[in-house]
């Protein structure tokens, strides 16, 4: 059970596009940040709002997941390893904010002399320009879908958004949550056979499915 995203494939176009970007930013290059920031940034806040379901608290984890990374760039031991590192970081954000850790003022990082980055950012965060009807049939169904991922266990909805909505390869997975492969395949299989049957008793079956997320 594969779920769809919406625009262009970001992660892919980071995947192609971004390794002489993470060598440059390790090295402290601030212009190659911000560019992987433009680039990775709605996908670690999709990944932050499916775990929570709450715009705030994906707002909040994903800002300091970047911070995060900003900080401590120079302790990525390889650029292969970026995916993995960077959701690792999103998801020890995520387990803060769950504890109650972070303060409620939002700290920005951005500068206004980023050569657009900031608009970039204030772009992404946007509501996407369909329709008012088109928008309330995918946030219903999104909800709904969160209501059920919120019902799994911690661990197992945790490899779920990895790898059906993020698209993270189980290595990748098993690197950022520290655990075997073979952990990451079991705690899917149980995962997407709980979300099934959560999603069956609350009517989200194939045709609702269909739509883009």
């Amino acid at each position: 059970m594969r779920m769809k995203t919406t625009g262009p494939d970001l992660l892919q176009i980071a995947m192609e596009h971004s390794e002489s970007l993470i060598i440059n930013a390790r090295a402290g290059d601030e212009y190659a940040f911000n560019r992987l920031v433009s680039l990775w940034y709605k996908r670690i806040y999709n990944f932050c709002f499916k775990y929570f379901g709450s715009h705030d608290a994906a707002m909040e984890a994903t800002q300091k997941t970047f911070i995060s990374v900003h900080k401590s760039f120079h302790l990525l031991q390889s650029p292969d390893r970026f995916k993995s590192w960077l959701y690792r970081i999103a998801l020890n954000k995520c387990h803060e904010e769950e504890r109650g850790v972070f303060r409620k003022k939002m700290v920005s990082m951005f500068s206004s002399n980023e050569d657009g980055v900031k608009d970039q950012i204030s772009a992404i965060e946007d509501v996407d320009a369909s329709g008012p009807d088109r928008k309330l049939q995918k946030k219903e169904l999104a909800d709904l879908v969160t209501k059920c991922l919120n019902r799994l266990s911690g661990e197992q909805r945790e490899v779920v958004i990895m790898k059906e909505y993020e698209g993270l390869k189980f290595r990748e997975i098993a690197e950022a949550l520290d655990i075997s492969e073979n952990t990451a395949k079991s705690r899917l299989y149980y995962g997407l056979t709980a979300l099934r049957k959560l999603m069956t008793k609350m009517n989200v079956n194939q045709e609702t499915l269909d739509y883009e997320l």
